[in-house]
């Protein structure tokens, strides 16, 4: 929304009128506003706290009348801190999706009865018109943000709803029975008190998880700065890095690996050339053919990164990766000329990734080669260089998925080119 187009612009305008039209069943003598302003109260503290606080929407969606579980939902994301530009719109844009999204929900609760099923703490009654309420609440705030993605971000509007529903359904769903939950204790003999206990394992809950995305924040700077370092000093590895990252993303995947094991395999990949920092700068510039000895240098440069991140803890099978990715199933590799399945799994995945982009990506002394001829020459040296399955693997995955890898200012250029090498990249290339 940084540069929000005219049309986003006016779709924002024809939600908040939507939002406004929520709001007209409210009346002074009816609507029980102690309630509403408490709510709003545990809304705000929970937009400021943890970004958002569904169970409490939904707990009011579940207790009040339609326009006063929309009035509740407002203030929490009006007040909410907004990071990056257009922070105004950003504000309006949350507090009107949510307050049309909880009006809809609540709307669908009251037709269905869940009003009295909450009174009567009937069940298993009361489920069927909170599961109906939430399933609602979670289709409106797919459909808007679709739209708003549509509209502001140009995203095609095949894709714009893409995934939105079903990645949401789940989480959304938990915090519609935390507030089913709220609900019947507040309408219960014990009253707002007991119904607030409902929020102390779910305020530990999302502390937790909060402390989880903060150390994968810091995980990730750790993995930027390192690669950033490399970059500096080798300009060919400026997108490779990332680049045979998400390669090895793509065969593990396709690997049938577990998202945790995934996202270590990735790290392999990214962080594979990381002890390029311990080689000198002369030798991984200079434009003519290497020497022996200058090799040999160069092929310490997988020991050298297994000694910068030993003590990453978080990287687990990433860091035998990032020592044995140069080792050759026939033995012929370094540093150790481990054979077969003496070569740990994640360094098989990001051999094959890392030769296949050094094939496909323009060096000094090569010009890229086409995606399929680059899978052609990593098939005809599976088994004495490379692992099958993760040919076969990468193959797949490029197929179904297609590999759209992106130039850089330094690869783009054509300097004089050096005689080709004999075998495919998986030696000490640069």
């Amino acid at each position: 929304m940084e540069t929000t187009p005219a049309k986003a612009r006016g779709y924002v305008v024809c939600v908040v009128l939507g939002a406004l039209s929520c709001l007209h069943g409210l009346t002074w003598t009816s609507t029980p506003w102690w309630a509403v302003a408490l709510l709003a109260v545990l809304c705000i503290g929970g937009e400021r706290f943890f970004g958002s606080f569904y169970p409490v929407l939904l707990a009011g969606a579940f207790l009040l009348s339609p326009s006063a579980a929309a009035l509740a939902a407002a203030p929490g994301a009006l007040f909410a801190p907004v990071a990056g530009r257009q922070r105004r719109l950003r504000r309006v844009w949350r507090t009107v999706r949510l307050a049309v999204a909880v009006w809809a929900a609540a709307r669908v609760h009251r037709a269905l009865g869940g009003w009295d099923a909450v009174a009567a703490a009937d069940f298993p009654y009361a489920l069927a018109p909170a599961g109906a309420a939430v399933l609602t609440f979670c289709l409106i705030l797919t459909a808007l943000d679709g739209g708003m993605r549509a509209l502001a971000d140009r995203v095609p509007a095949r894709r714009a709803w893409r995934g939105l529903f079903l990645r949401s359904l789940a989480p959304i769903t938990v915090h519609g029975l935390a507030g089913l939950m709220m609900a019947v204790l507040w309408r219960s003999p014990y009253g707002p008190v007991a119904a607030l206990l409902v929020l102390l394992p779910m305020c530990v809950s999302w502390w937790v998880f909060a402390q989880y995305h903060r150390e994968r924040a810091a995980h990730q700077a750790t993995i930027r700065a390192l690669v950033q370092a490399v970059d500096i000093k080798d300009g060919y590895t400026r997108g490779h890095s990332e680049r045979v990252g998400q390669a090895s993303m793509m065969i593990a995947r396709e690997l049938g690996m577990d998202d945790e094991r995934v996202e270590v395999v990735r790290f392999a990949g990214i962080l594979h050339d990381v002890g390029k920092l311990g080689v000198p700068t002369r030798l991984l510039r200079k434009d003519g053919p290497l020497t022996p000895e200058e090799r040999r240098v160069i092929e310490l440069h997988p020991e050298y990164g297994h000694e910068m991140v030993r003590g990453i803890s978080f990287l687990g099978e990433a860091r035998a990766a990032v020592l044995h990715h140069h080792e050759r199933l026939d033995g012929s590799g370094y540093p150790y000329g481990l054979r077969g399945s003496q070569i740990p799994e994640p360094a098989r995945v990001v051999a094959v990734a890392d030769a296949f982009d050094a094939m496909t990506s323009t060096r000094s002394y090569s010009r890229a080669r086409p995606v399929a001829v680059a899978l052609r020459e990593l098939e005809r040296c599976a088994g004495s260089q490379f692992d099958p399955r993760m040919v076969t693997a990468l193959a797949r995955a490029v197929d179904q998925h297609g590999w759209h890898p992106a130039v850089t200012a330094d690869e783009a250029r054509t300097p004089a080119p050096r005689p080709p090498v004999a075998r495919v990249p998986g030696g000490a290339h640069r």
